[in-house]
């Protein structure tokens, strides 16, 4: 048997708690423990490591050269360590208990009020914790363990996530009353756009790389303003600064708050592809692919 190790899981996490925050008075908030304490067990660890982690100025916290690298070696140690933990939990009962999942934003508002009940019909003991965040920040806390899944837009960038599709959501044209386009019958050729004034989502949204690839090579000018909602870009459109595409399931709720007019959008319909997305290996694979299905029939209804 090997000797045992001079550090502890505790330690790793006081670790990270100050590398996140810079502040030692914070991270003892953290975690949960008087200062004095934290930064002793700290200390203790520098020690039978024999490097300085941290180094403290008038500034704040500044991590060495050596705590870079061994913050993020903690971090990966404590990943795995709740791995563990929940790969044995979730023997027990793969929905039972809580499961850190993300949303995106263009959906979260439309998406959740309609799955929240269905979740805890057919998942009684789940308690879903639900985060609201971007793609990209979404992806990375996925991949550092911090989500086990997240409802987000195949389209996006999701790296090597593994993913169960969940529905399609397709965008409607969404436009002022009394714009040429909305008294029109049918459906509209994405040509009946050329040249018109199409307000977007701000950089960072999915949905805004997702409604530019829709207008294809459609010649329409892109607003110097970018909305950072949709309620928002939908009073924009409202206030007559242009035209946009609305995903369907956010139609009923934001047409209701502004007086807009929308067309469907002629063959082929665009449209982004709904997911749950996990990472690859993670210990709750089988439990969200149970979870996907329960999502999945609340989309088609």
């Amino acid at each position: 048997m090997s000797a045992p190790l001079p550090i502890t899981l505790r330690q790793l996490q006081y670790v990270l708690a100050v590398a996140e925050t810079r502040n030692f008075h914070r991270a003892a908030e953290a975690c949960a423990v008087v200062q004095p304490s934290l930064s002793t067990q700290i200390a203790t660890m520098e020690d039978a490591l024999g490097v300085r982690i941290f180094e403290r100025d008038r500034r704040g916290v500044l991590l060495t050269p050596a705590g870079e690298v061994l913050v993020a070696r903690c971090r990966k140690i404590l990943l795995e360590a709740e791995e563990l933990v929940r790969q044995a939990r979730q023997f027990q009962d793969p929905l039972a208990g809580p499961m850190r999942l993300g949303v995106i934003p263009t959906l979260a508002p439309y998406l959740l009020p309609e799955i929240a009940p269905r979740l805890r019909e057919a998942h009684a003991a789940l308690i879903p914790l639900w985060t609201e965040e971007r793609t990209p920040v979404l992806v990375r806390m996925l991949q550092e363990g911090r989500l086990d899944g997240a409802v987000m837009a195949l389209e996006a960038e999701l790296q090597d996530l593994e993913t169960a599709v969940l529905g399609r959501d397709p965008f409607v044209l969404t436009l002022p009353k009394g714009h040429p386009l909305s008294k029109g019958r049918g459906a509209v050729r994405m040509e009946a756009l050329e040249g018109e004034r199409l307000l977007l989502l701000e950089d960072g949204h999915c949905l805004r790389d997702q409604a530019l690839a829709a207008c294809g090579s459609t010649r329409v000018e892109e607003l110097g303003y970018r909305a950072t909602s949709l309620p928002t870009l939908v009073q924009m459109v409202a206030s007559g600064a242009g035209l946009t595409l609305l995903p369907r399931l956010a139609v009923a709720t934001e047409t209701g708050r502004a007086p807009v007019a929308t067309r469907a959008i002629a063959a082929p319909v665009p449209f982004r592809t709904i997911v749950l997305a996990w990472r690859k290996g993670s210990h709750a694979a089988d439990a969200l692919k149970g979870l996907a299905a329960t999502l999945k029939s609340c989309l088609k209804s």
